[in-house]
């Protein structure tokens, strides 16, 4: 692994030293607890994690083992001895994956419909992991593989991967501080006059477990969206989040009243309206799965600070959905056009 620290700016640099991770404190942590400081700081590991590894000696402060709930000052030197020992017990399978960008630090994915990203109960193969074990092996020494923020089952498009410890801690505080700049493309039910934002917290839903809910007390999530184009009874739109709660974009259409098309667990059944083609309708009923696209992914490179971007254009069955709405509604426009 590649060893680093942060420097008083936030950039990463390396040490001289294999398997090590070393940060300073910042101010601002002063008063907070020891072991939840180092979570805000070492984000790619649990806070569980690196009490454990406090309380072992395999994680230091100024050289000394102190207790979990020491107060922080700021400005202390914390380092970290990372076991070598593999963090992911997924066996490595031969899974074609689309990348989009490889380098020493990262891996940038165009994640296909229907592939989990980790592995879990009736998931335990064919997943993300799975395949990026068989990709890059070095990955089973990082937590969650080097993954770093997921998107669902039936959502398609970009995800960033570590290579690196120093790699993973990097992006992880970058998701953490927002600066990530993650643009989807979403197909709507209902034709939207303008765009704008959500801000909503996100939570548990009370009753049905598996879902999520806008709830009060839930996580702070915030979402701006824009029409980019309006059909006949539905919105293509892209969506910008600032954070990055389960599900949220779906939550945040459903609560305008705008749900994502094929989403069933949040309202977005197909809907075909009265006049539309029969081709058109058909698609609309054949799409079985929510019309969301990673499509364009910002960040700043972990090991050489330069600014990146990648682009991925939509997948063959959400386009093939738009263009027969599209055609549907030109027909209608033409239709309604005359005498």
């Amino acid at each position: 692994m590649t060893p680093g620290f942060y420097n008083n700016a936030g950039f990463l640099r390396a040490l001289p030293m294999m398997n090590e991770l070393q940060v300073e404190l910042p101010p601002e942590l002063a008063g907070m607890r020891l072991d939840a400081a180092l979570a805000r700081v070492l984000t790619a590991y649990s806070r569980s994690q690196l009490k454990q590894w406090l309380q072992e000696g395999a994680l230091t402060v100024d050289g000394e083992q102190p207790v979990p709930r020491a107060p922080v000052r700021g400005g202390e030197q914390v380092r970290l001895r990372v076991p070598e020992t593999p963090v992911s017990t997924a066996q490595p399978e031969p899974i074609a994956l689309e990348v989009v960008h490889a380098d020493s630090a990262m891996i940038v994915i165009n994640k296909p419909v229907g592939l989990v990203v980790h592995p879990a109960a009736g998931h335990r193969e064919g997943t993300l992991v799975n395949a990026l074990l068989h990709y890059a092996p070095e990955l089973a020494s990082l937590p969650r593989a080097g993954i770093v923020h997921r998107l669902d089952k039936e959502t398609t498009g970009l995800l960033v991967v570590a290579r690196t410890a120093a790699a993973q801690t990097n992006l992880v505080r970058q998701l953490q501080e927002r600066s990530v700049h993650r643009e989807y493309r979403a197909l709507v039910q209902g034709v939207l006059i303008s765009g704008g934002t959500v801000d909503a917290p996100i939570g548990r839903h009370p009753v049905d477990r598996k879902r999520m809910a806008v709830v009060a007390g839930g996580k702070p999530a915030v979402t701006h969206y824009r029409v980019l184009e309006r059909l006949r009874a539905h919105s293509l739109l892209q969506v910008r989040l600032d954070t990055g709660r389960t599900h949220q974009i779906r939550v945040h259409m459903a609560k305008l009243g705008h749900p994502v098309v094929g989403d069933p667990a949040y309202g977005g059944r197909p809907r075909p309206v009265r006049g539309m083609s029969p081709h058109a309708a058909e698609t609309l009923a054949a799409f079985h799965r929510q019309a969301l696209h990673a499509a364009v992914l910002g960040l700043v490179h972990p090991r050489t600070g330069e600014e990146c971007r990648f682009e991925a254009p939509l997948p063959a069955d959400f386009q093939t959905l738009l263009d027969a709405l599209r055609a549907d509604a030109v027909a209608a426009e033409e239709e309604a056009g005359k005498p």
